[in-house]
């Protein structure tokens, strides 16, 4: 059979995901009748309530004669890991834009590393039906990023589809005509992506996606670069050195056939398929005949940017709502993830119970951390910090990251401001259409943690920021931080409402009356810049006298709702964000104010 592996490229949120739905049911993968939830490839909670990719996943569409291997790659630059190693299993590429919003740096990210690869661009300009689109535009941003990004002549003679994945069309013109559906997009992929190219030799894989199956255990997914492979097969692992990690069988080949996986018998070079029976072959690694000596070569991954200390929750209120508390735990279940994501890195802390997990950005270590909670664990986690190394001159260099922001014209000041004084440098200023300009800047990473809240207050929530890893730079100086103090609870208990009340002019309150707080929890923010200890558990004291005075009203001001994503960008060196399945809470590190004391003084005398 005739095969075809495609990637779909896209920034997040311009419908790579519901364009694979209409594939999937224009192809008849599906039955009349089968109900089919809407964007079928989010597979997990977490993608469908963002509505983002963070797993890259394979599905497969026959149409007439030939087989089409889908991959949908992850759109965000957080989850790039996966994206990078994608790329080796295709033969071509949709890069999907949105015809209002044109490339985005998420797309940038992806594109410049298909082209590297010598994959053949197909470029879908989607969402034509936008009241704001702007597809020529569009089209003229396309043709000039892939330029800057040295693509080679071939390349840059991209075939163009426009259309509406929403609407279930596509078509070689602007105007149509509509009444084909996806038929136009099915015959492009046949005639511009080539076959896939198959080596001559023995079997040999590399693995590409993981995942644990409870009933299967490990199956590893990739392309066959040469031989067949059946069940039962012996097969040895190889790392990208050469080196052996396990020799086994296979106990089951699974091919994808729209959205299930099915056991086949024997599959052939050129085919995407599953593997399960090897428990130690992991992404990167190469599996293959026991004859074979050299592994495949594997895409190098992006070193992480941040990283975060995750440690065993010691407050008072540890283990009333969580199941999984234990440092084993967190350690045993942070290694298993680091198993299968590439782009995570875990090692052993210097203090005690705790684990350093170093990722791409806020972004990538927010869905872990909200994974494990809703798994059943308790964990507090640190601040982000910036990951900095040394040059061979032994100067300190630090990650810079473009940012682009779509903001309107009247708000381009207060982000310019904003920008420049987190250390960001500004390379492009140019109008976007509609009275919106688009803001480029190169900033350094510790400027941008938690400046997401900050753009969003300033801009109204009019303003759109991606932003993508760009190089290592020299070190850019201090940054300031939060310029405000926190409120500290002094006791343990309920808090009241009346003492919540009572202390409304000392600042903004991060809970609500009846919330259970403990000595050292941050329960608001101070209006100045120190911290403040409170006590929030006072009651009203009664008297024998009845007056409309002493009988007011209690009428609090809404508490500051904190997101966990809001949670960590908030948070000061010395503080933690304890994370359980029912409750986020700010803390500070050392819960004992002597304790916090004495480590000022410390500080104090290491500055002097």
């Amino acid at each position: 059979m005739d095969l075809r592996n495609v990637a779909i490229i896209a920034h997040v949120d311009h419908g790579k995901t519901t364009l694979v739905d209409r594939l999937l049911q224009q192809s008849g993968s599906f039955r009349e009748n089968q109900k089919v939830a809407e964007r079928a490839m989010d597979s997990n909670d977490l993608e469908k309530e963002r509505g983002i990719t963070i797993l890259a996943k394979a599905t497969s569409i026959l149409w007439h004669d030939t087989r089409i291997n889908i991959v949908d790659t992850p759109g965000h630059a957080d989850f790039g890991g996966e994206v990078e190693r994608i790329l080796n299993m295709v033969d071509g590429a949709l890069v999907l834009v949105d015809a209002a919003e044109g490339p985005l740096p998420q797309t940038k990210f992806v594109v410049s590393k298909a082209l590297k690869m010598g994959l053949k661009p197909i470029v879908v300009i989607n969402k034509v039906d936008r009241p704001d689109a702007r597809p020529t535009e569009v089209i003229n941003e396309v043709f000039d990023l892939f330029a800057a990004l040295d693509a080679t002549d071939e390349q840059l003679d991209f075939p163009i589809l426009y259309g509406s994945a929403k609407e279930g069309w596509m078509a070689p013109a602007l105007e149509g005509p509509k009444d084909q559906g996806m038929t136009p997009l099915f015959e492009l992929v046949l005639r511009h992506v080539g076959a896939p190219k198959i080596e001559n030799g023995p079997f040999r894989l590399l693995g590409t996606i993981m995942e644990a199956n409870p009933y299967l255990g490990r199956l590893i997914t990739g392309r066959i670069t040469s031989g067949t492979v059946k069940p039962n097969q012996a097969v040895k692992v190889l790392d990208h050195t050469g080196k052996l990690i396990e020799s086994g069988r296979v106990t089951k080949v699974l091919a994808f056939r729209g959205l299930e996986r099915v056991p086949v018998d024997e599959a052939e070079a050129g085919d995407i398929v599953a593997i399960a029976g090897l428990p130690e072959a992991t992404v990167a690694n190469t599996i293959c005949d026991p004859e074979v000596e050299q592994p495949l070569k594997a895409q190098p991954i992006d070193p992480p940017t941040l990283a975060m200390m995750f440690r065993v929750n010691d407050s008072p209120l540890a283990g009333t709502e969580g199941s999984k508390v234990t440092g084993r735990m967190i350690r045993d279940r942070l290694l298993r993830e680091a198993e299968g994501n590439v782009a995570l890195r875990v090692k052993e802390s210097d203090e005690r119970d705790s684990m350093e997990v170093a990722g791409r950005g806020e972004l990538q270590l927010g869905i872990l951390i909200e994974t494990m909670r809703r798994e059943g664990y308790e964990l507090s986690v640190s601040r982000p910090k910036v990951l900095i190394r040394r040059n061979e001159k032994g100067e300190m260099e630090e990650p810079i990251e473009e940012v682009v922001i779509d903001v309107d014209e009247i708000h381009s000041g207060v982000v310019v401001q904003k920008m420049s004084e987190r250390k960001a440098d500004m390379i492009e200023l140019k109008p976007s259409g509609g009275g919106r300009v688009r803001l480029v800047f190169y900033a350094p990473t510790r400027g941008l943690i938690g400046y997401q809240g900050e753009l969003l207050t300033d801009t109204r929530g009019t303003a759109i920021m991606n932003r993508l890893f760009h190089a290592y730079a020299p070190y850019k100086g201090d940054i300031p931080g939060r310029r405000n103090g926190v409120l500290i609870s002094n006791e343990q208990g309920e808090a009241v409402a009346y003492a919540m009340w009572k202390l409304e002019d000392r600042g903004p309150m991060m809970i609500e009356p009846g919330w259970k707080v403990y000595r050292g929890m941050i329960v608001g923010e101070h209006t100045r810049d120190n911290d403040l200890e409170i006590n929030v558990l006072k009651g009203k004291q009664l008297t024998n006298i009845r007056t409309t005075s002493k009988d007011e009203a209690v009428r609090l001001t809404p508490p500051i709702r904190m997101s966990l994503e809001k949670a960590l960008a908030y948070i000061q060196d010395d503080e933690l964000v304890e994370v359980t399945p029912k409750s986020i809470r700010l803390r500070k590190q050392l819960l004992d104010p002597n304790d916090r004391k004495r480590a000022d003084r410390a500080k104090e005398a290491v500055a002097v």
